[in-house]
């Protein structure tokens, strides 16, 4: 496995820190570079506005020194308390949403994830790292993103529960980051199917033995689980029996099957709500 780039966002709160452990922690046995980034932005509009701009000039330096210092002091107690000779760890502070941060970051260095993460969640107001999250979930579709609960301590996945509807026949490249991610720690992949009281449609009967050639060589399962009145309580209920699973999976199904049928966005549901770290990888559709 090639050296990975990993992007670490902050706001300098407990549950972005845990999730910059629980990536140090996860990719403990691999050589990384992982980039600590704080994305600001000194007020609405202001700093997409070169007249606003030039009218806060003190403003905007305030906050962004303010921005350098805070991730300058982050990036030396992370050296100094990770000794692992195998990771190296780089400050990024950037004047700009966090969604145009992330985006210009992942492109730049070539990353591999980004590590997210999630505060408590309400029926009234879900919070993921504040009110960036439908926009970042939306549009980092083309990048590898794991959303970290802030409550969650790294614990070895002995299971990852990858969730699908054989829908979709998965390419070799796309199915890349669940495998890497199992063998981190030579986790089974547990493929989770909503059983609808359906049998499989030749279609879905293909996409499964598919499924069953490309995870040749990694320990998986099938498992069939009884549907709920939403997809995503399904698959949270199943990792919450099952406490093996540390890691839920899944392909960002924008257009998918799932919200086809449902009108569910499984994603944001399972993201805002899940108990346990949740991968989400880019469906690569031709």
């Amino acid at each position: 496995m090639k050296k990975k780039h990993i992007i670490l966002p902050t706001d300098f709160s407990s549950n972005a820190r845990n999730a910059i452990d629980y990536a140090i922690s996860l990719f403990e046995k691999k050589e990384c570079t992982f980039y600590i980034l704080h994305a600001f932005e000194a007020g609405a509009s202001t700093l997409s506005n070169a007249r606003v701009r030039a009218k806060n000039t003190r403003l905007y330096r305030a906050i962004k020194e303010g921005s350098e210092r805070d991730i300058a002091y982050l990036v030396k107690e992370l050296k100094s308390s990770n000794q692992n000779p195998l990771h190296e760890f780089e400050g990024l502070s950037i004047s700009d949403s966090l969604l145009n941060a992330l985006g210009k970051s992942i492109i730049d260095y070539d990353a591999d994830y980004v590590f997210m993460g999630t505060k408590g969640s309400s029926a009234i107001k879900e919070v993921f790292m504040g009110s960036s999250t439908v926009s970042v979930l939306k549009n980092l579709d083309f990048c590898r993103l794991v959303a970290v609960p802030g409550n969650y301590g790294f614990t070895v996945p002995k299971q990852i529960a990858f969730a699908t509807n054989f829908e979709h026949v998965y390419s070799e490249v796309e199915l890349v980051p669940l495998i890497e991610m199992a063998k981190l720690w030579d986790s089974e992949i547990v493929v989770v199917h909503i059983d609808t009281g359906e049998e499989l449609t030749p279609e879905q009967e293909t996409c499964k033995n598919l499924l069953s050639e490309r995870l040749r060589g990694v320990s998986h399962k099938y498992v069939e689980v009884a549907e709920e009145s939403k997809i995503s309580d399904a698959i949270r209920s199943y990792a919450q029996e099952n406490k093996e699973v540390g890691m839920i999976a899944m392909v960002n199904y924008w257009h998918s099957f799932f919200e086809k049928l449902t009108k569910e966005n499984v994603i944001n549901r399972v993201a805002f709500h899940t108990e346990v770290p949740f991968l989400i990888f880019p469906l690569i559709d031709a």
